[in-house]
């Protein structure tokens, strides 16, 4: 009955050990295909690496480039401010050159009307004058001798002289 015992026992140990033994290669495989799917999955990541890297690379050289652009851009927008700034100093210069001269001509015209009107008779000069613009009137009168001035505005309308002395005095 011992021995019976003994086999039974040594038959459910070897059955268990058997039973063991195949869980054990159950698992075994079971690592093995998940080793595999890692493998595959860890080149996978390692390909997308590969292609992250290329695309900074390229990245980095498009900023690169665009930076020279932007920095040539910035260079060609300064000369041409720099030419624009020039160009309007040069306009300025020359607009005031220009009124100088347009200015010594209203002089050199504004002396010979008033040798016109300081040459005429108060009563003709006064006459010409009330019809003229206020401004253009007292403009010519301040060009000509306060003696003048005086006798022509004594011929003129009380209302136009009074009108054009207001404006000489200021």
């Amino acid at each position: 009955m011992k021995s019976v015992f003994i086999f039974c026992l040594f038959i459910s140990t070897l059955s268990h050990a058997i039973e063991t033994s195949e869980r054990l290669f159950e698992c075994t495989e079971i690592f093995k295909q998940r080793k595999s799917e890692l493998l595959v999955e860890l080149e996978r990541i390692d390909e997308e690496k590969q292609a992250l890297n290329a695309l900074k690379v390229a990245t980095e050289e498009l900023l690169k480039k665009k930076e020279v652009s932007l920095t040539l851009k910035e260079q060609e927008i300064e000369k041409k401010l720099n030419d624009a700034t020039q160009k309007e100093e040069n306009a300025k210069a020359m607009l005031e050159k220009n009124e100088a001269v347009l200015k010594e001509i209203k002089s050199i015209k504004m002396g010979k009307v008033a040798e016109s009107f300081a040459k005429m008779k108060p009563a003709s000069a006064s006459k010409v004058l009330a019809e003229m613009d206020a401004e253009d009137a007292v403009t010519i009168l301040k060009t000509l001798q306060p003696k003048n001035v005086a006798q022509i505005l004594s011929k003129m309308d009380s209302k136009k002289a009074s009108e054009l002395t207001l404006l000489l005095a200021n």
